[in-house]
């Protein structure tokens, strides 16, 4: 079944919706197996953290592969990886090491559906505006995550947290049936003769440096990755953080803290497409410099609310998940149009790992600060938690302004 290349792009955010059903999962039954499992706070941001380390241990395998095999093949390996980890903690998870284990299989998962479905769009869309293709699916990101918070806190209320990871392992396994139906093979395979993956393939350290010396790339590598340290931490923590508020405030809001991280989350996907068409007119590292700063300040304003009235905890959770999405997309498409041609897949690889290594390191940051300052039953706990991670995106903006970073020359497309 063939299409034109640009109407892939509707199975693909389709697919990456699917795909993403399992990603917040655990944030949603963190509470509960915090203390069904008796669990510290750091234990269970290490459990967070175990998604995306599983991401990072793939993505470098899976980038490498999709320059020599369609893009394709490493998306139903993924799908398939996604599915087994979720059902591994629905059915066979019984402690944190265990727990470790299915969720970096997830976060594996994860890793081969995530970057290689950009390839997929990227190796099929010759002509017309790609980062406007690269803006959605980035963005899509969002709508997937905020299913996976509503759906998740539907089946716990209903089923219990096992059926909920059990369940949640139909998303990735329907991804991979679009994809498998719907998305065509290559016309021309990108490799002739025995496919042989090295270690500098995996690791392509070389590219790496050369990616890293180009000063506008690496800029947008860096920027993710702090942006990912933040929303990572942000949505892992999200759940229990409104569970905290409605103890404190003494009244539920009309919605529960799933339920409530779900369609707040939501808020993101605009943000994303209408923040890359606003760097594309006033310059995409002017707009991430304030994007990020913003992000910050509404990141803080939220710890502080707690007690607060609802309306205005949820007005500044809104703001702060709006401003850590604005700039995602302009970030990816900042790297893809940067990046020189005979690199791109490995800057691409390289962004990908650094920006999930943020990930890796955001939720186990914030459950550490919380353990160290008291406990997620403090308020003053979730004003450092909150502070630690969205600190680096102010470092950055202010290393990068030291550096020249905005004036830098960047196509405009």
């Amino acid at each position: 079944m063939r299409f034109k290349p640009t109407g892939y792009t509707p199975f693909m955010l389709m697919a990456q919706t699917c795909a993403l059903l399992g990603f917040a999962c655990y944030a949603v039954v963190l509470t509960t197996l915090q203390d069904e499992w008796q669990l510290s706070n750091l234990q269970s941001g290490l459990i967070a953290s175990a998604f995306f380390f599983g991401y990072m241990l793939m993505v470098p395998l899976a980038t490498a592969l999709t320059d020599r095999v369609d893009a394709k093949k490493v998306y139903l390996i993924g799908g398939l990886s996604a599915t087994c980890g979720l059902l591994g903690m629905g059915l066979l998870a019984y402690n944190f090491w265990t727990a470790l284990i299915f969720m970096a299989l997830n976060g594996a998962g994860l890793a081969g559906t995530y970057m290689p479905g950009l390839k997929i769009l990227s190796d099929r869309i010759k002509t017309g505006e790609l980062s406007r293709h690269i803006a959605f699916y980035t963005a899509f990101f969002g709508i997937g995550t905020g299913f996976s918070y509503l759906c998740s806190g539907w089946i716990l209320d209903s089923l219990g947290w096992r059926y909920v990871f059990g369940i949640i392992a139909l998303g990735p396994f329907t991804a991979l049936l679009i994809v498998l139906i719907f998305i065509p093979a290559l016309i021309h395979e990108k490799w002739h003769g025995p496919i042989r993956i090295r270690l500098h393939d995996i690791f392509p350290v070389d590219k790496w440096r050369l990616v890293l010396q180009d000063k506008t790339a690496s800029g947008f590598i860096f920027g993710y990755t702090v942006h990912s340290i933040e929303l990572f931490a942000s949505r892992s923590w999200i759940v229990a953080f409104f569970g905290f508020c409605a103890i404190v405030t003494g009244a539920p809001f009309l919605l529960t803290a799933t339920t409530l991280a779900g369609v707040i989350n939501f808020f993101g996907v605009p943000a994303s497409i209408i923040g890359n068409e606003i760097a594309l007119r006033i310059g995409r590292q002017k707009w991430i410099f304030f994007v990020m700063l913003s992000s910050a300040a509404f990141g803080v304003a939220l710890s502080l609310s707690t007690g607060q009235s609802w309306w205005l905890i949820i007005a500044l959770a809104v703001g702060h998940t709006i401003f850590i999405m604005a700039d995602s997309a302009t970030l990816t498409a900042g790297l893809v149009v940067s990046a020189q041609e005979n690199i791109k897949g490995a800057a691409m690889g390289l962004h990908s790992l650094m920006g999930f290594g943020g990930g890796l390191l955001g939720p186990a940051i914030f459950g550490f600060v919380l353990d160290v300052t008291g406990s997620r039953a403090s308020q003053i706990s979730w004003v450092w938690a909150y502070s630690a991670v969205v600190i680096w995106g102010v470092l950055f903006v202010l290393y990068e302004r030291r550096n020249g970073w905005v004036s830098k020359p960047l196509a405009r497309n």
